[in-house]
């Protein structure tokens, strides 16, 4: 079995797909792991299978982070458990129907898993990570925030478009502190994802569809390189690199006293 200790992390959609491929491998590397799922059956089976495998303890927690009340529970591990070293916000939810079709009731609950309780998540985690002066926490959103318009959904491509801001704005502020945030980038992955969503896996071409176990183990290898944002398809990480030179080289001239001359009234004829 394996005898290192890396603490505890907690990891959200844990039940199936990249949760699950996750559970295990931090299982692996030394981690002792509190699982979230809405199916607590799923749940049962996976933490006996890990412990079987690895050794490890594995707690499971039956909630639906879409309910206030539920995910009230879950925060209140990250705040009470000082084992907890890695926190996964991997719960999430997505939808196949043009933003403007969409049940608006869907598109709220989208948010309030995709958004809300990743952000209360984080709230609840970082002062024990601060506390303790170590902690991580990693971050699942996608490409389809890097492209919207070829995504059917914006409220999904927007709700994930939020995580990869919230990751960079957290680790301006917390990164020479000990905790570090990672935000990952999945394109097409083979999970569940995609029925639950409405689109059958089979209609996706294969060759831009990874396998999720490849795309957690690219992730982690990420995690383990320090980035901060990790695309597990990109082959070129130069590419990464003069995107966020060009994002930066707006940022001074984002702010000004006066409009941009194109914004000012044109003179008016003698």
């Amino acid at each position: 079995m394996f005898s290192n200790n890396k603490g505890t992390a907690l990891v959200t959609g844990a039940s199936s797909g990249i949760g699950a491929i996750y559970a295990d491998r931090l299982a692996r590397r030394g981690y002792n792991l509190v699982l979230i799922a809405r199916n607590r059956q799923r749940l049962d089976a996976l933490a006996a299978h890990i412990t079987d495998q690895t050794g490890r303890a594995v707690e499971v927690v039956a909630a639906d982070l879409g309910e206030k009340a539920e995910l009230g529970r879950v925060e209140t591990v990250l705040r009470t458990d000082a084992s907890v070293t890695l926190l996964v916000n991997n719960a999430g939810i997505g939808a196949s129907v043009p933003t403007w079709q969409a049940d608006v009731d869907l598109m709220e609950r989208m948010i309030d898993i995709n958004v809300t309780a990743l952000t209360r998540l984080a709230y609840a985690a970082v002062p024990g990570f601060l506390g303790r002066g170590a902690g991580t926490i990693v971050n699942i959103a996608s490409v389809v925030a890097l492209a919207p318009e070829f995504l059917l959904n914006g409220v999904y491509a927007a709700s994930k478009a939020y995580v990869i801001a919230l990751t960079a704005s957290l680790n301006a502020e917390l990164g020479d502190k000990g905790v570090r945030v990672q935000a990952v980038l999945p394109g097409a992955t083979k999970t569940d994802f995609w029925d639950r969503s409405g689109v059958p896996l089979s209609v996706v071409p294969a060759e831009i569809t990874m396998r999720a176990d490849d795309m957690v183990d690219a992730a982690l290898a990420g995690l383990d390189l320090g980035e901060t944002v990790t695309v597990p398809a990109l082959l070129d990480v130069a590419d990464w690199v003069a995107y966020e030179a060009a994002r930066a080289a707006l940022v001074p001239n984002l702010s000004n006293a006066v409009p941009a001359g194109r914004y000012r009234p044109a003179a008016v004829a003698a």
